[in-house]
């Protein structure tokens, strides 16, 4: 097939990117809390939004993944355009800083708008970029991290729209964003055509690192009688909670742990929020793509290992590291790094 009769397979690697920017603002919740709890929100009320944004973006993860061959990529992108960018301007508009209405608006229908278009540049991104899969995923999902900066820094010092606009507006001015930046990366989220492959690649080069495999799919059955499905499931479920717990909290409890060794108030929540906006962000954004490059090479089961011992060392140490200005920006970089991978 003529290559050049087809799409430069580098715009899906743009609109990937620019949706994961958009999809970052999960990641964001945290510049939200501090005024949140100022209105009279208790920490447990911030967690709870939080926590129902991830189940529903877990569970409308697995349902889009279903539905993505039948309902094309482009499609879901778009409606995850609608759902998230929905979401987030509702709960501008009528949610105000109301408790149950940010669990419907920001919780249940914004995680289901991160859920429907998560997994659309991931699976677009490993059909076009079949020769380097581990790298360009990491690629691609580098603005889920990256977008978490961004979307903390613009509510927060760099645009200060919370103390400009409120917390109401901001929250529907991201909510326009969202909208704009996924359907923007739509435009480019299409599979290649049929039997399509990269100049110079065949399958006889594909996976010649430590994971190289016989090429067999799986169906849904035979995949769930296998054991090496549910030691995957609990890897994630047990390396995704510590990462996401961290994330919920990497803001509140880094400054009460900075005050206690006493900093001020405005001190610990300046530290905090870099550590949060800055250091973890943009490790988390890194260690996507560097990870996803050097499994290419030491396999996925390796790299696996290998991050999983360092964080599971800098989480056990980060109740020590927490109330220290520096450490704190080591333990931020190394947890996000970790998780980001």
């Amino acid at each position: 097939m003529d290559e050049k009769k087809v799409m430069n397979r580098w715009l899906a690697v743009l609109g990937a990117v620019l949706i994961q920017l958009a999809l970052g603002a999960i990641y964001a919740w945290s510049v939200f809390t501090p005024p949140l709890i100022q209105a009279g929100w208790t920490r447990l009320q911030t967690q709870t939004v939080f926590s129902i944004a991830l189940v529903s973006f877990a569970l409308t993860m697995v349902w889009s993944g279903k539905k993505l061959s039948a309902w094309s990529p482009r499609r879901l992108s778009m409606l995850s355009a609608l759902v998230l960018g929905g979401g987030y301007a509702l709960a501008g508009m009528i949610g105000k800083t109301s408790f149950p209405a940010m669990c419907v608006f920001i919780g249940l229908i914004g995680g289901a708008g991160i859920g429907l278009g998560y997994v659309v540049p991931i699976a677009v991104g490993m059909r076009w970029f079949p020769d380097r899969k581990g790298f360009i995923t990491g690629l691609a999902v580098a603005g889920f991290g990256f977008g978490a900066m961004a979307w903390v820094k613009l509510a927060g010092a760099w645009g200060n729209l919370i103390g400009t606009l409120g917390l109401s507006t901001t929250f529907s001015v991201y909510g326009l964003a969202f909208f704009l930046m996924i359907s923007i990366g739509s435009i480019w989220m299409r599979f290649p055509p049929e039997g399509w492959i990269p100049e110079g690649f065949s399958s006889s080069t594909a996976g010649s690192g430590a994971d190289s495999n016989d090429g067999r799919e799986f169906s849904i059955r035979e995949m769930l009688k296998t054991p090496q499905f549910y030691l995957i499931f609990i890897t994630f479920t047990i390396s995704s909670a510590a990462g996401l717990m961290s994330i919920g909290l990497m803001k509140l409890y880094p400054m009460e742990a900075l005050q206690a060794s006493g900093y001020t108030a405005a001190e610990s929540s300046a530290i905090a929020g870099t550590a949060m906006a800055v250091f973890f962000s943009l490790s988390n954004g890194m260690g996507r793509i560097i990870w996803g490059s050097a499994s290419d090479k030491m396999g996925r089961r390796n790299s696996i290992l290998l991050m999983s011992a360092i964080q599971g060392a800098t989480l056990l140490a980060f109740s020590f590291m927490a109330g220290n200005q520096f450490l704190l920006y080591v333990g931020a970089s190394i947890i996000g790094f970790n998780f980001g991978g």
